[in-house]
């Protein structure tokens, strides 16, 4: 299914500025998008320091990445998964396990598979998920969106939300699984 084109002239007069390295469109931008970032990263950081290094990071990075922006979809998405990214990167890079809570995650998973898991490793199990599953999931689990506001995003019902959450749950805990029994089989 492709997204419709989300992108206000506001928006593109602003990535457009950021392109071209002009400062008051870069603050302007930083403005307007760093309150939604920031809550990715206190999301997962260990304070209020790391989340503004995770922050200004993946700020960089967004404003590093800008011109590949197709605005085939929300901008704003865009740049949480891209801060996301960071943050998963950030976690790797201090080869330390980092768990990743799912809010709402009321399904049972095997003992011992979410301890192996490192931020990157959840944020490519949910990339495989299909389409729309995947991006409700995302918006409700990771951006903390109710089903009202993914409905009116995804133009969806709350009803039909909800069944691809749990459509993406059961997905994710199937995955989560065979992950784990393929990892113990090689193991011993």
């Amino acid at each position: 299914m492709k997204r419709k084109n989300t992108g206000t002239d506001e928006d593109r007069d602003l990535v457009k500025g950021c392109i071209r390295n002009e400062r008051a469109a870069q603050s302007a931008f930083y403005r307007k998008y760093a309150p939604a970032a920031l809550r990715v990263c206190r999301r997962y950081a260990h304070g209020k320091e790391e989340a503004m290094e995770l922050l200004n990071s993946g700020m960089l990075k967004v404003f590093q990445k800008l011109d590949t922006f197709k605005w085939e979809g929300s901008l704003e998405g865009w740049i949480k998964r891209l801060v996301f990214r960071v943050v998963a990167d950030h976690f790797r890079s201090r080869r330390q396990p980092h768990t990743l809570e799912i809010a709402d995650w009321d399904q049972p998973v095997s003992a011992g598979i979410t301890h192996q898991l490192y931020a990157e490793d959840i944020c490519r199990i949910i990339e495989t998920l299909p389409g729309v599953s995947k991006e409700v999931f995302w918006l409700h689990a990771i951006e903390g969106y109710t089903h009202a506001e993914i409905g009116n995003r995804l133009e969806l019902t709350e009803g039909a939300s909800r069944w691809h959450l749990n459509k993406a749950r059961n997905l994710l805990k199937e995955l989560l699984e065979s992950r784990h029994l393929k990892n113990n089989r090689y193991a011993g």
